[in-house]
C-alpha cells in the first residue's frame, strides 16, 4: 500500500472580508484497513471549497473511518493503513514534506463527543490551539482571538461574561460550540464534524446548525450524519456510504443533497434515505 505524492505545500492565505474561503478537498481511490480487515475500497469524493458536504449511510459503512483519513488521524491506529490521496488544493496531504501539525491546523475536527480541556476556562480553550501550533499571539490579539472564534461559533452572548469559568461546566450543547470555536482559533480551511449534534438536545442542535450555517460561506464543512433531515437541511452535497454483504464501505452515491434526496439515480439510497433501512 503506498502513497503517491504531488506537489508542494500551499501555504495558507488570508481572505479578502466577506469572501468565501476554505479549501477544495479530494479524495482519491482511498482504501482502508484495520489489521486485515479493509473498511473501505476506493473511495473517491470531490469536497468544493465553502460548502457543506453530508456523509450519511448506515452504522458501520466506513463514514467516520474517512472521515479521519482526511486529516490523518486514521494513522495514530498502530493497526490502521490506508492507500489512495486526499488532496488538500491538489497537495496529496500524505506527502512527506507535510507535518501531521501543519495537515491537522488546516484541515480541523469536531468529534461526536464534546471535549473541552475541562481544567482550562473558557477562553484558555479557545486559545489552546495557538500553543499546540506554535501561533504567537499577544495578551490583546487572543483576546480579539476569543471574541471573534466565540461569536463565529455561536456561543459569544452566552459566555462574554464568564469567560474565567472551567469550559467543562458548560451544558453540553455549549460544550460542543466551544470545541467548534476552538477548532476555529488556528483559522482551518477545513472543518471535519463527527456527529456533532448526536448526543444534543433539538434546542442544542438546531444552535449547531445555525453555526454550521455561518461558517459555510467561510469554510469547507465535512460531517458525518445519521440524522436524514440534519444532512438535508444543513448540506450542499451529499454522499452515501454502504457496505453491503462483509464488504467493505464504499460510496453508492454522491451529488447536490437536493438530487440525493429528491432525485437519487440509485435504488439503494432512495430506500436509505426514506428509511427502508439502516
Amino acid at each position: 500500500m503506498t502513497l503517491t505524492t504531488t506537489g508542494t505545500p500551499r501555504q495558507p492565505e488570508t481572505a479578502d472580508a466577506g469572501q468565501p474561503r476554505g479549501a477544495e478537498l479530494d479524495a482519491v481511490d482511498v482504501s482502508a484497513w484495520f489489521g486485515s480487515n479493509q473498511v473501505l475500497d476506493r473511495v473517491s469524493l470531490t469536497m468544493p471549497p465553502a460548502t457543506v458536504t453530508a456523509l450519511i449511510g448506515p452504522s458501520g459503512c466506513g463514514k467516520s473511518t474517512f472521515l479521519r483519513i482526511l486529516n490523518r488521524m486514521h494513522e495514530s491506529n498502530p493497526a490502521a493503513a490506508m492507500a489512495g490521496e486526499v488532496r488538500l488544493d491538489g497537495t496529496d496531504v500524505y506527502t512527506p514534506q507535510l507535518r501531521i501539525t501543519d495537515v491537522r491546523k488546516r484541515i480541523g475536527m469536531v468529534f461526536q463527543k464534546p471535549n473541552p480541556f475541562p481544567a482550562m476556562s473558557i477562553a484558555e480553550n479557545v486559545t489552546a490551539g495557538l500553543k499546540l501550533t506554535g501561533t504567537r499571539a499577544s495578551r490583546r490579539e487572543k483576546q480579539e482571538l476569543v471574541e471573534r472564534c466565540l461569536i463565529r461559533g455561536g456561543l459569544w452572548n452566552e459566555v462574554k461574561d464568564r469567560l474565567g469559568e472551567p469550559g467543562g461546566a458548560l451544558s453540553g450543547g455549549q460544550q460542543q460550540r466551544l470545541c467548534i470555536a476552538r477548532s476555529l482559533a488556528v483559522e482551518p480551511d477545513v472543518l471535519l464534524m463527527d456527529e456533532p449534534c448526536s448526543a444534543l438536545d433539538p434546542t442544542s442542535t438546531r444552535r449547531v446548525e445555525e453555526t454550521i450555517a455561518l461558517l459555510r460561506d467561510e469554510i469547507t464543512v465535512v460531517i458525518v450524519t445519521h440524522n436524514m433531515q440534519q444532512a438535508a437541511r444543513v448540506s450542499q452535497q451529499c454522499a452515501f456510504f454502504l457496505a453491503e454483504q462483509g464488504a467493505p464501505g464504499g460510496i453508492v452515491e454522491a451529488g447536490p443533497t437536493e438530487r440525493v434526496f429528491g432525485s437519487p439515480v440509485d435504488q439503494r439510497t432512495a430506500d436509505y434515505v426514506n428509511g427502508r433501512f439502516g
